[in-house]
């Protein structure tokens, strides 16, 4: 059979990983950020408060497409799929001594909405992980987070933000939350968003 072929070849069926496009610029800026940070001190990032954002499908498909690859081959184009769209969105943060605050969001963030989640969370979820007074803000370049008005709030309200490359969303160990989360949701069939909520704080990150 054409699967027995693929195996002795050593491909395996495997769920595409995402990933962002990345030009040689990007490539770049992510290098220099990596060079920049590589040698902090454990002391440095303790401190650092990691947040994004995520989309969870609650009512349909997860979008996972099958590819046939060889190990260690995972990131190669030919074997990644675009990112899909979401059904719920939320907030959260992490830092190195646990998670913080898990915010549920309807309808479309924009940067007024993300300054106010930013206003009920932040100094809340740092204070509930004891990192106050002396946290850092670590958040990738989506537009809403580099918006005027939430930059100024940063630069007033947060002892320091850490300027992250363009196009890295998938730098932040905040993913690795978020792929936790998806597991456990995936373990309850979720029909709606209250359910999807119930059941991501009971069994996820909070």
């Amino acid at each position: 059979m054409v699967r027995d072929i693929l195996r002795k070849c050593n491909f395996y069926g495997r769920v595409a990983r995402r990933k962002p496009f990345l030009s040689k610029a990007h490539q770049r800026a992510r290098l220099k950020f990596a060079k920049l940070y590589i040698k902090k001190p454990p002391e440095f990032w303790n401190s650092v408060l990691f947040v994004d954002e995520s989309k969870y499908n609650v009512f349909g498909s997860d979008g996972k497409q099958m590819v046939w690859r060889k190990p260690n081959s995972e990131l190669e184009m030919k074997n990644l799929t675009p990112s899909v769209k979401y059904s719920q969105m939320v907030w959260g943060c992490m830092s190195a001594v646990g998670v913080g605050n898990l915010h549920f969001i309807d309808g479309i963030t924009d940067k007024y909405m993300y300054l106010d989640i930013l206003k009920q969370n932040l100094k809340q979820s740092a204070e509930k992980m004891g990192i106050l007074p002396h946290y850092k803000l670590y958040q990738d370049n989506d537009p809403k987070h580099n918006a005027r008005i939430c930059r100024l709030w940063a630069l007033y309200h947060c002892p320091q933000a850490i300027r992250t490359p363009v196009q890295s969303p998938d730098v932040n160990p905040i993913e690795n939350i978020w792929d936790h989360l998806n597991n456990r949701i995936r373990k309850f069939k979720i029909s709606s968003k209250n359910e999807f909520r119930e059941n991501s704080c009971l069994n996820g990150i909070k």
